[in-house]
């Protein structure tokens, strides 16, 4: 079976750099590419200081949705936006004044893994953190969402005017150089173990699964689910009904399923209830994953109309992430008629949710005067 591999290393340029992230990605790209992911074969994408949000977005939701087996490998540093205190990972244009614009939003990773099967996606990940951000994240660690194996540490920052190692990675990418590949949890344990032994450091967060990834499609199940019990054909766990659908190329089979529990979610929690929003946004990411850009396109901009009705904030993260897949997707759509139908719509969202990239609203407008102008005949 292939795999697919995302090696990420980010951290500012500068004096607010706190960790030599680059300095990891020789060692690991020299490992061969089916021991970095376990698989027979692997697809490898390396990511060296990024300097946009939206590259490094462009490059996971591409990854995120190949059906195999992902392994991503990230080295870097986090930082909280002064806004909204959310953390995020310092790219090399970030500062703590500008980390809001200029850094990649943690809680995007979850956003592009969420429909990735149970057990199929593993992140090692080698973080550091500012004063304010360390603070922070020792009441609520990082994670990937319940169906992401999340391994790793994040560390303290570093004395003052010094430059932390990646050692806990390094220490990956050396046991794996040897062409062997433990199961994530043991590679983890021995990657540890060699890192503290190496630079000695103490009281790290370490980040590990309660359980085995294998057991994560378990406890999904048992957690309640929003809508009566389906009928006797129907499976006991939807989301992966829907991935073995989409994986099995059926994409209309996985679409009427989204908007079966979107119904019965609908009949239970009332609309604008976030179990209602959650088969909502299902339903725009398996139209994105058709290649039914307008479909889901709409069904975006229909998210972030009902986030904003419910009184939610137009900075809220949930509300920018629909606006910014509604953009995006718009820009993807080939039928014309269609882009200049839903176009006044999303610029009159981005007029109130202007996001993160800049120029967004000049730019839905700039493309709808072109559509524009391309339905016009001369004479």
């Amino acid at each position: 079976m292939p795999g697919t591999v995302l090696l990420l290393a980010a951290s500012p340029a500068g004096k607010g750099c706190l960790v030599d992230a680059a300095s990891v990605l020789p060692v690991l790209a020299a490992v061969a590419p089916p021991v970095l992911s376990g698989t027979d074969t692997a697809n490898v994408v390396e990511l060296a200081d990024p300097l946009e949000p939206q590259a490094v977005l462009t490059r996971l939701r591409a990854a995120a949705a190949a059906p195999v087996p992902l392994t991503v490998f990230l080295t870097g540093q986090l930082q909280l936006d002064r806004r909204q205190h959310l953390p995020h990972l310092a790219l090399a244009r970030t500062t703590p004044a500008t980390v809001r614009y200029t850094g990649f939003p943690w809680h995007w990773f979850r956003e592009e893994l969420r429909l990735r099967p149970p057990g199929a996606t593993t992140v090692f990940a080698d973080l550091h953190a500012d004063p304010e951000t360390w603070q922070h994240l020792r009441g609520i660690a990082p994670d990937c969402g319940p169906a992401v194996a999340l391994y790793g540490r994040v560390a303290p920052p570093p004395p003052r005017r010094a430059l932390a190692a990646p050692a806990y990675m390094k220490a990956v990418a050396t046991l794996l150089r040897s062409g062997h590949r433990p199961d994530p949890a043991t590679l983890h344990h021995q990657a540890v173990t060699r890192a503290y032994g190496e630079d000695g450091t103490r009281g790290d967060i370490l980040l590990a699964p309660h359980q085995p990834p294998a057991q994560l499609a378990v406890r999904r199940s048992r957690q309640p689910v929003p809508a009566p019990p389906p009928p006797p054909t129907a499976p006991p766990d939807p989301h992966a009904a829907l991935t073995a659908a989409v994986q099995g190329g059926r994409h209309a089979e996985a679409a009427a399923l989204a908007a079966q529990w979107e119904q019965a979610a609908l009949r239970q929690h009332g609309p604008g209830s976030q179990e209602v929003l959650h088969w909502m946004e299902v339903r725009a990411d398996l139209a994105m994953l058709a290649g039914d850009a307008g479909r889901s396109c709409e069904t975006w901009l229909t998210v972030a109309g009902a986030r904003l009705a419910a009184g939610q904030s137009p900075e809220d993260p949930a509300v920018e992430a629909a606006v910014d897949r509604a953009h995006h997707q718009w820009g993807r759509m080939t039928d014309a008629a269609r882009a200049r139908e839903l176009g006044p719509v999303l610029a009159q969202l981005r007029e109130r949710v202007p996001g993160r990239r800049e120029g967004a609203l000049r730019h839905v407008r700039q493309h709808l005067e072109e559509l524009r102008q391309s339905q016009r005949v001369p004479g």
